[in-house]
């Protein structure tokens, strides 16, 4: 258990730069304010739960607590930081993995005490709530109830799932969710400039940066534990300097200090393109390998799971075809799986529609067909729709003579009638569709050699 304020309140200010230094950067960067959060617009909006509980504006019904529900390195901890920083609040901070049952009852006695003594509200902060058992969660109630405590939790797990019912409904719930790539950029940024930073003792290059925000997956104090390795590797490299020129902070400092190479890849240039053309051309060259590579290539630079998901949805369509119609199939349940699950775990169902794909036979009759089709149209081919086949459930149409004569299907033998389809200019000299002999669609070649006879004699 550990109390007292923030390390970038007035603690931080009266510690000497030896005890200030030797904090984490992540933890020397917290925002001391609501101007400094990065991201977190929506939760945080004027009026919004959230808001009027770090500015101490609880009105007349008074504070109510909060659970923060969101991946790492989001600002759980430093929001609950703000809370406790409204209105000369006492702050408690507990860590579900050690404390028990004896440490919140103690809390919550010191939280009375502060209360009747001093008129003086308690913010009890407890991280990683998830792991406290159903009898863990039911002592935090009735200091819950009773606003002994303004507690607000941290979880990276649904608290739907993880969190009992009556603390969730004595609670507001507040979403919260990663940080986009210029909120990361902005937090590195002043991190390399700020005094309880690298106070600019450092100059971060533009490729190092880049690819510490995509090594970052939306988590700023994984970018700023990272820009902090990667400055003491820069300062190694360096070696004995004999003046105070800024130390270059280079990508070849980033890749070695988190010991991962940056992908030569820029999701809105030729990079993107040239990457996912390869993917779509290894996987219609069936050679699944190339086409793993491509798509760990795509998946590390971090490029949207989705966008990948769809570009195979078309390839099932447009290079498999109806030569293994299933391939479309596990492309399409990919395709929705992926925007269920995310990150890093859509890398493995992404995965199997690449190789379903590349290992599939291939055929594209069906695009080619529906190519010549829209050619002929656009070509101003195609008359009227025959008689027999246009629609005749309204009135008049029998005046008119729609679907006078049209045989239907179902009462022939082999369910197949024998009748014009296409319209006059079209009928007997058109082939869109030319099935190939490979995979499945070997057997529809069969088959549409004998519909071919039937409806065109």
């Amino acid at each position: 258990m550990s109390t007292g304020p923030d390390l970038f309140g007035a603690a931080a200010a009266e510690a000497g730069p030896t005890e200030a230094t030797l904090a984490p950067l992540a933890v020397r960067m917290r925002p001391g304010s609501l101007a400094q959060v990065r991201g977190q617009a929506e939760v945080l909006r004027v009026g919004s739960p959230l808001r009027r509980l770090i500015e101490g504006s609880g009105g007349r019904a008074g504070p109510i607590s909060a659970i923060l529900w969101g991946p790492p390195g989001t600002g759980k901890t430093t929001l609950a930081h703000l809370v406790a920083s409204a209105a000369g609040r006492e702050f408690v901070e507990l860590s579900a993995v050690t404390a028990g049952v004896k440490d919140v009852r103690a809390v919550m006695e010191a939280a009375e005490r502060n209360r009747s003594l001093y008129d003086r509200q308690t913010v009890l902060f407890l991280d990683e709530i998830h792991r406290f058992t159903k009898a863990q969660q039911d002592a935090l109630l009735p200091g819950v109830e009773n606003r002994q405590v303004i507690l607000v939790a941290a979880t990276t797990e649904n608290p739907s799932f993880s969190v009992i019912a009556p603390l969730l409904s004595r609670s507001v719930l507040v979403t919260l969710t990663s940080l986009g790539e210029k909120d990361i950029r902005e937090v590195l940024d002043a991190a390399v400039t700020a005094p309880e930073g690298l106070d600019a003792a450092y100059v971060l290059a533009e490729d190092a940066r880049d690819h510490l925000v995509r090594v970052s997956g939306g988590d700023a104090r994984r970018a700023l534990t990272a820009l902090e390795a990667a400055a003491g590797v820069a300062e190694d490299v360096r070696g004995v300097r004999g003046d105070e020129t800024p130390t270059p902070i280079a990508l070849a400092h980033v890749e070695r200090a988190i010991a991962q190479a940056a992908v030569r890849y820029d999701k809105t240039g030729d990079q993107h393109y040239d990457v996912a053309s390869a993917l779509i051309k290894s996987m219609r060259g069936s050679d699944v390998d190339a086409a793993l590579h491509y798509l760990a290539r795509m998946l590390e630079a971090g490029e949207d799971p989705r966008f990948i998901a769809r570009r195979i949805v078309i390839a099932a369509s447009e290079d498999v075809g109806m030569a293994d119609p299933t391939a479309l199939q596990t492309a399409v349940a990919a395709l929705h799986a992926v925007a269920q699950i995310g990150m890093p775990e859509a890398r493995i169902i992404l995965a199997q529609a690449v190789v379903h794909n590349a290992l599939a036979p291939k055929s594209n009759a069906s695009y080619a067909g529906i190519n010549a089709a829209i050619a002929d149209v656009r070509a101003g081919r195609g008359e009227a729709v025959p008689a027999h086949l246009r629609g005749s459930g309204y009135a008049g149409a029998e005046r008119l003579g729609h679907g006078a004569g049209y045989v239907y299907a179902h009462d022939q033998p082999d369910a197949v009638a024998a009748q014009q389809y296409l319209p006059d200019d079209l009928h007997g000299r058109t082939d869109y569709y030319q099935p190939t002999d490979r995979g499945f669609e070997a057997r529809l070649q069969q088959r549409w050699e004998w519909l071919r006879e039937r409806l065109r004699t």
